[in-house]
């Protein structure tokens, strides 16, 4: 291996593309470019980042496929970080595929980690599940375990299983502390520091108060009926019923349940589902239409019983009825969930933010620019490169760590203590 690029390497993977670049800033080879590109990554400049891994890529020959794959698997990572969300998974499949074959197997790994953040980003848990239980975590560096640990404590979260996403991250926290990188342990700080952060509000009958991840699993164990406006659905005991795609009924019995056990009239049911406030029998009509809906949606928890005034929530079973309700729900739902999305600190596209909502990218922009009006995000870019991210906070640190990690030596199946990791040049760079 050429000594200044193994240099640049080890450089990279300790967190320190400045060094790295010291070493290769003045080469065109295509190792050289791939090492620059990804130390650029790791400096926020993710679209020189792009190009020069491009040029890297187009520089090997045909017989440094593995060398191009791993490029591939590092220009995905930046696609990540962009919040590029429709790069072909078919790119990064095959560079893993190519990888594995020839027995590159962390950075094989890091590609399957890199394709389980995307799935999760995008709420398909069960399929990043299943990407990771294609990862052998036991042969993997410290960093990478750390890296796999984070993975299934973001499962664990969007699951709102808060044991479980302790004790991830309380792994994670040993890898990273064992790995010595900088930027994996404050990733890992940040991640414990939303775990404690207050996950939702309650309101119910003894009036409104936040709440850990640890008391919203509770909650959801002790048999109250819920209605959740954290996942759109009524949940009660093991069972729930999901009203994400019913807005209609969800703003009914979230309506019904604010005032239980009272009823809600009429006329406040029909203002607040279906946001009006000017309505006639036609209305009223629509009203028993959607109210027959969700009495057979809920049937298994709850049942809805007419008054002399309007309707009343009868839950089956239940002792207690609350309200789960976002811990900074906005009052346009829609500019709620883009704050939460942005809330990772990352930079996203108005299309990728349409993706993950399942919403139009111009009912997007429209509440991106109200927010912008309002000072709550800012826009960088411009055209196809404008990306969205909250206003910047001091001392915050970015949760992406960038380069793949590979071993320079093993003992076993552990590394040995005071062993280098390379970035995704590995032992061979590109």
């Amino acid at each position: 291996m050429d000594f200044l690029i193994e240099t640049a390497a080890r450089a990279l993977a300790a967190g320190d593309p400045l060094g790295a670049l010291n070493q290769v800033a003045l080469r065109s080879d295509a190792p050289a470019l791939a090492l620059r590109g990804i130390a650029f990554a790791q400096l926020g400049d993710l679209p020189r980042a792009r190009t020069l891994l491009r040029s890297a890529a187009r520089g090997f020959g045909p017989r440094q496929a593995v060398a191009r794959a791993r490029c591939v698997v590092a220009e995905a990572e930046i696609a990540l970080a962009s919040r590029d969300l429709g790069h072909p998974d078919k790119a990064l499949d095959s560079a893993r595929a190519t990888l594995q074959a020839h027995g590159d197997v962390v950075n094989a790994a890091h590609a399957g980690h890199l394709t389980a953040r995307r799935q999760l980003l995008l709420g398909r848990l069960e399929d990043a599940e299943h990407t990771l239980a294609q990862v052998d975590a036991g042969s993997l560096p410290w960093a990478s375990r750390a890296i796999q640990d984070l993975i299934v404590a973001g499962i664990a979260l969007r699951r709102q299983q808060a044991a479980a996403a302790r004790a991830a991250l309380a792994r994670a926290e040993q890898c990273a502390e064992r790995a010595g990188i900088a930027a994996l342990m404050a990733e890992v700080a940040h991640a414990v520091q939303a775990l404690d952060a207050p996950a939702a509000r309650r309101i119910g009958r003894d009036g409104e108060s936040t709440l850990s991840l640890d008391e919203v699993e509770a909650l959801l164990a002790s048999g109250t009926l819920v209605v959740d406006a954290c996942r759109f659905a009524v949940r009660g005991g093991q069972t729930a019923v999901a009203l994400a795609g019913r807005p209609v009924l969800f703003a009914l019995v979230r309506a019904l349940a604010h005032a239980w056990p009272e009823d809600v009239t009429r006329d406040a049911l029909i203002a607040q589902a279906f946001r009006t406030r000017y309505f006639d029998e036609t209305h009223r009509a629509r009203l028993r239409v959607e109210m027959g809906r969700l009495r057979t949606a809920i049937r298994p928890l709850a049942g809805v019983h007419a008054t002399r005034h309007g309707y009343a929530l009868a839950p089956a079973g239940a002792c207690d009825v609350t309200v789960l309700a976002p811990a900074g729900e906005e009052a346009d739902p829609e500019q709620g969930a883009l704050l939460a999305f942005l809330a990772d600190g990352e930079g996203w596209s108005s299309s990728a933010l349409a993706l993950v909502l399942g919403s139009s990218q111009r009912t997007v922009q429209r509440a991106l620019d109200a927010l912008a009006e309002a000072g709550r995000v800012q826009a960088f870019g411009q055209g196809r490169a404008r990306r969205w991210m909250l206003p910047p906070v001091p001392g915050f640190t970015t949760s992406l760590l960038l380069p793949a990690i590979l071993p320079a030596q093993y003992h076993g199946s552990t590394p040995t203590k005071g062993s280098h990791h390379e970035t995704i040049t590995s032992r061979n760079p590109p």
